[in-house]
């Protein structure tokens, strides 16, 4: 089979990733054997490519927003059926027995595994997954449209409840990529009134489509206070310039896998009981709960397609902000 292999990290420009044969895996205990459909490029794809983060070991396939078809089944397996169409999170496995995983917070779980990052991941025409993990795709979302929903989706849904967010509140979204563009989808459905910051005019104009209520630089005030706001971008110098921003008693949250280092921060940004709290992974539970979420209010992805062949492009365009929305690389769309 062919698979997108990470050897020796660089700047995506050198493009890292290589195509190369690999034996088909076969599943162990407790595992199913995946045919790839499509798989959505996220930012953390990139700080793998780049170095930014250190998989355990190399090379490594990325990956981890994956829709495919179930083609072999391991022993112990008795949710998963031979055909069923299935989705592949970032999370791929906890121990299950850790006072994280016991009080329902398995994203924290120490000893836990991450697609495309401990384990290969998507950027392959097959996979291993873990069979009680996989999330079932609701059959009225497409392929293209599940594969942004299981990271961008998941952990969107997360940050929003990580933030505290109440129905009619307002929001600021700092950064207007994958993520956030679903995020909005799901807080103006929860009735809130929604401020994006972002340089981009492309995305400007992509949030005001969504409905958001303001756009603007982070150097520029909105109309009110916030309430509650989440950082997409992977920039620390913007915590402090957020923070400006939340009334007192507020919160806002971190969505970031890898940021840059937060400078100083004046006593007064944060006094007045607000709140700053970083967003880890995401559960099992989280994901069942998006996707229900997604179908009942029709979340819209949009979505930039590539051929599997053109991942270090796809990287390169989400690295200089050319993407509106996320891209989704096709492996085998027609696949039954």
């Amino acid at each position: 089979m062919r698979s997108l292999r990470l050897h020796h990290p660089a700047s995506i420009e050198q493009n890292p990733l290589v195509i190369e044969e690999v034996p088909v895996p076969e599943p162990g205990e407790g595992q199913v054997l995946i045919q790839v459909k499509v798989c959505g490029v996220c930012h953390t794809d990139l700080h793998i490519a780049e170095g930014d983060i250190h998989p355990p070991s190399l090379p490594i396939t990325p990956g981890h927003q994956v829709v495919g078809i179930v083609k072999d089944i391991g022993d112990s397996v008795t949710n998963i059926q031979l055909g069923d169409r299935v989705g592949i999170p970032w999370l791929y496995e906890t121990c299950g027995f850790c006072e994280f995983c016991l009080r329902g917070q398995e994203n924290l779980c120490r000893s836990a595994r991450f697609t495309g990052f401990h384990v290969d991941g998507g950027f392959a025409e097959f996979m291993l997954a873990q069979s009680r993990f996989l999330l079932p795709i609701p059959p009225m979302i497409s392929d293209e449209q599940a594969a942004p929903l299981l990271c961008a989706g998941i952990i969107g849904y997360r940050s929003l409840h990580q933030a505290d967010l109440h129905p009619g509140e307002r929001l600021g979204l700092v950064g207007f990529g994958a993520s956030a563009h679903l995020a909005i989808q799901v807080a103006l459905f929860w009735g809130c009134q929604v401020y994006v910051f972002t340089r981009s005019k492309i995305h400007q104009q992509h949030a005001v489509e969504l409905g958001a209520s303001w756009t603007g630089s982070i150097e520029d005030q909105p109309p009110e206070p916030l309430d509650r706001a989440i950082i997409f971008a992977p920039n620390g110098s913007l915590v402090p310039l957020t923070l400006e921003k939340i009334r007192p008693g507020g919160t806002l949250a971190i969505n970031a896998v890898f940021m840059s280092d937060i400078p100083a921060i004046p006593y007064s940004l944060i006094y007045g009981e607000r709140t700053l709290r970083s967003i880890t992974n995401a559960t099992y539970k989280d994901g069942l709960e998006f996707l229900e979420l997604a179908t009942l209010i029709h979340i819209h992805a949009k979505i930039n397609l590539y051929p599997f062949e053109e991942a270090n492009h796809a990287l390169l365009d989400l690295k200089q902000s050319r993407i509106n929305g996320e891209a989704v690389l096709v492996i085998n769309r027609h696949l039954n």
